[in-house]
């Protein structure tokens, strides 16, 4: 009976009571938040525990583009350590924290989602909707690119240690080095959806865009040549290309909605010489 007390309170629906003028009181959000803090914490726990008897195949996940850059230099170039007496031990936690966090967020992002949600407006709700079905297979998309492309950087700059030395990664830093690295190229891929967010807000035109577009191309570039963990044009690339892309479809996407949008003004298909009609 308390498991299931339990099992209630962290994974039960929440109850959204208002008032006669149809808002929440303020200790009503409060409850709500509290409630949603704990499922998320609830549920990043059990992802944690779940991640502990994993450990060996998410850390052959994220060691192998170091062992492919490794492979490709050569054993005796570099090799990977851990340091300290407990540098294992963290690393073990690390591991599995990061895991639970990546393995668990379709939950607590619901939550924050869940807790926003009631004080949305039905086109508001569609809207976000919209948004998380398409900036989450691009925010994975841009992840596994970064997956791909990060064994050829490591390789580059493993490659500029000297012939005579060795190299050593600690791989708590490495650790920190790939999550950077992928989570820059995951947002990276969402630049475009928010600037259809923007566009749709009345914030940007699809014609300043075309307008700007030489300058973002430029910019896009240089972005993916200070994000990119190599100094090679290749790996460059392979980010710029699919974010230019991206923001030729989003440019177009603006376009077609401002024309929409115009042809729903109160003033659409009128002449600017022409009279309007007064009632007296």
């Amino acid at each position: 009976m308390a498991f299931t007390g339990l099992l209630k309170l962290f994974i039960g629906k929440p109850v959204h009571p208002v008032g006669d003028d149809g808002r929440m009181a303020l200790s009503d959000h409060l409850r709500e938040l509290r409630a949603r803090i704990l499922k998320a914490a609830f549920v990043l726990l059990v992802g944690f525990i779940v991640a502990l008897f994993f450990f060996d195949p998410i850390f052959a996940v994220i060691n192998d583009p170091y062992q492919k850059a490794r492979e490709a230099l050569g054993a005796e170039r570099t090799m990977a350590t851990t340091s300290g007496v407990a540098g294992g031990f963290i690393l073990y936690l690390k591991l599995c924290g990061i895991a639970a966090v990546v393995g668990t967020s379709p939950v607590w992002l619901y939550q924050i989602w869940a807790f926003v949600l009631p004080g949305l407006h039905s086109n508001e709700k569609r809207w976000t909707i919209l948004f998380a079905v398409i900036a989450g297979p691009l925010f994975l998309g841009g992840i596994a690119l970064g997956y791909v492309t990060l064994p050829k950087g490591l390789e580059i700059l493993i490659g500029f240690t000297q012939a005579d030395l060795t190299n050593l990664v600690e791989f708590n830093e490495y650790l920190s080095f790939f999550t950077r690295t992928l989570l820059v190229f995951g947002v990276a891929f969402e630049i475009p959806v928010f600037v259809v967010l923007l566009n749709m807000a009345g914030v940007v035109k699809g014609k300043a865009l075309g307008a700007a577009r030489p300058w973002i191309v430029i910019g896009t570039f240089i972005f993916a040549a200070a994000a990119t963990p190599s100094t090679d044009p290749f790996t460059m690339t392979f980010m710029a290309v699919p974010m230019i892309v991206l923001f030729l479809l989003s440019e177009v996407i603006a376009r077609l909605n401002d024309r929409r949008r115009a042809g729903r003004a109160i003033n659409a298909g009128l002449s600017p010489d022409e009279a309007s009609p007064l009632e007296l």
